[in-house]
């Protein structure tokens, strides 16, 4: 009798028991809000986009993705993994020092924070984690998506599908020059880069060396451009005068890997962007370049971390 009495207290005991041990359910978290996209300035080369977060602000940053739009009609849309080689994808996260927007310090956005990026010169970039870092290609259609990233399950859904288009001319930026070394006129090399001179190996060397937050690389990789231009015909009434600026600025500065100089990016970023603008075609620049489209594809790039 009392052998049945504590079993039946037992079996009483034992729900109750694992009821009160059992973890609580657990709450999905609300995903932040959807960032916008919409694009404010293109180049041969370039895509500038500006990037809105929702009331819930990007506090992880946000990452946005991008392909050609013939890839994207190809495969009827975007690919189901994010690792497929035709799609691009870039992280952002930190702080930028080369293309900075006075809205935001960070790609940590506060709640309806703005900023703007720009897809095709991420190479330089700081605060960012891409895929493809270099150049888009001039004349070219692509299309775009963003969300707000997250590491805690709170990611946003993606924006809407936005579309825009490089300005199809055949002036040459970094990335071209960079990656056609044939194409260089013999006459461009030895160079002055302030009042120091370096040669074709070096200028190679410097170009594919990463800013890393270091003004005088990225400065330095917009002047070889232009006057790698300007050598090659380009036209340099609107810009010889930013072109002395920065050579001033750089002085006798030895550009990395070269050298270990050093400038700091708020010095350097406004004659670097201004550069950048001629080279992509903003600034009445003659394009005389030896080819239209960068052959760069997106299984050589490396991925860029900074």
């Amino acid at each position: 009798m009392m052998r049945r009495g504590y079993g039946s207290l037992l079996a009483l005991l034992v729900p109750l028991l694992a009821l009160s041990i059992a973890p609580a359910p657990s709450h999905a978290q609300a995903p932040y809000d959807t960032p916008t996209i919409t694009s404010v300035d293109q180049g041969f080369f370039r895509i500038r986009l500006q990037v809105q977060a929702g009331t819930s602000g990007t506090p992880e940053g946000f990452v946005v993705q991008w392909m050609t739009k013939a890839d994207f009609d190809l495969i009827g849309g975007w690919p189901q993994y994010d690792y497929d080689p035709r799609q691009a994808n870039c992280n952002f996260y930190g702080t930028p020092t080369m293309n900075v927007d006075p809205r935001s310090v960070t790609y940590q956005l506060s709640p309806s924070g703005v900023t703007t990026i720009e897809i095709g010169d991420l190479f330089d970039e700081t605060g960012c984690e891409a895929t493809y870092g270099d150049g888009l290609s001039p004349g070219s259609p692509y299309v775009f998506r963003a969300y707000a990233s997250s590491a805690s399950g709170k990611q946003s859904p993606y924006t809407g599908n936005l579309f825009s288009t490089t300005t199809g001319s055949n002036e040459c930026t970094q990335g071209f020059w960079k990656n056609h070394p044939e194409a260089w006129p013999a006459s461009c090399t030895p160079m002055l880069l302030g009042t120091v001179s370096y040669t074709k190996t070096q200028l190679l060397s410097i170009y594919n060396t990463p800013a890393a937050g270091n003004g005088l690389i990225f400065l330095a990789h917009q002047l070889i451009t232009t006057k790698l231009n300007i050598c090659n015909g380009s036209d340099a009434s609107s810009i010889s005068a930013t072109v002395s600026a920065a050579d001033a600025l750089i002085g006798g500065l030895v550009v990395p890997p070269i050298g270990g100089g050093f400038i700091a990016p708020s010095s350097a970023s406004g004659l670097t962007a201004t550069l950048d603008d001629y080279n992509n075609g903003k600034s009445g620049g003659v394009s005389n370049c030896p080819t239209a489209v960068q052959s760069s594809s997106w299984g050589r790039v490396k991925t860029t971390y900074r």
